[in-house]
């Protein structure tokens, strides 16, 4: 796909809807965001966060309405849009009788990269995970296997990279080196981030999207944000608090 049908935009949805039965877990979402920004996403659970990420990765196909990440089509360019995208969700998606080394090896090799163990070496460094490179990841704990999925995320240098409440079960180590993480590559990729922490999301984000009961509630630039309006917006809307 030639590079003007981006137009500049990392994610562009159009009334993109996703229903299960009766009930519209997306109804008529519509945004754009640029390449290179950070999204952060919030609201309350149900509302419709994992489903919309799901569709923009090509995990479930919408009902009706369009998406695009990267200028591809997230239903007829599907194939090729995954090569293009990073994900890291509650599962790692990892093997866990495989070692480190080798569960990114494997998908190093799955991606085609040209010099896979030297990819796999500096990401595991990365996530400082390279002293345990040898070890199963089935005995890994639950933050260590959360760092090897971001380096799993991060092999092939996607061009957008979604994570799915990515500090859920992260220890205060392993949450400053996943920050230190986002800082380094901030630059080299376009982030859409699921979050329950008001406070760290707004603190990554270039833009910021609340979803409730499927609909887009807020959509906003970062820069335009005023904290206490965003929380008060929020509180008044979800109905929850502050998660």
């Amino acid at each position: 796909m030639e590079e003007t049908a981006r137009n500049g935009l990392a994610v562009e949805t159009r009334e993109l809807t996703r229903s299960f039965g009766v009930r519209k877990a997306l109804n008529n979402i519509t945004f754009e965001l640029p390449e290179g920004a950070f999204l952060s996403i919030f609201g309350p659970n149900g509302a419709g966060k994992t489903t919309l990420v799901k569709v923009l990765t090509t995990l479930l196909n919408p009902s009706s309405g369009t998406a695009r990440v990267s200028g591809y089509d997230v239903v007829n360019d599907a194939v090729e849009l995954r090569h293009h995208i990073g994900l890291i969700s509650h599962n790692p998606l990892l093997y866990p009788d495989l070692t480190a080394e080798e569960n990114l090896l494997f998908f190093a090799e799955m991606y085609g990269l040209k010099d896979p163990k030297g990819r796999v070496n500096k990401l595991l460094a990365d996530v400082e995970l390279d002293h345990r490179r040898l070890d199963v990841t089935g005995t890994f704990s639950r933050g260590m296997l959360q760092r090897l999925s971001i380096a799993r995320a991060l092999l092939h240098k996607p061009d957008v990279l979604f994570l799915d409440e990515p500090y859920s079960g992260l220890d205060p180590h392993a949450m400053d080196i996943l920050d230190g993480l986002i800082a380094q590559i901030r630059g080299e990729h376009t982030f859409v981030m699921i979050s329950h922490d008001l406070d760290k999301g707004l603190e990554l984000c270039s833009h910021a999207l609340i979803l409730a009961s499927g609909k887009v509630v807020l959509f906003e630039e970062r820069q335009n944000i005023d904290v206490r309006t965003f929380r008060e917006t929020y509180r008044a809307t979800v109905g929850t608090g502050v998660a």
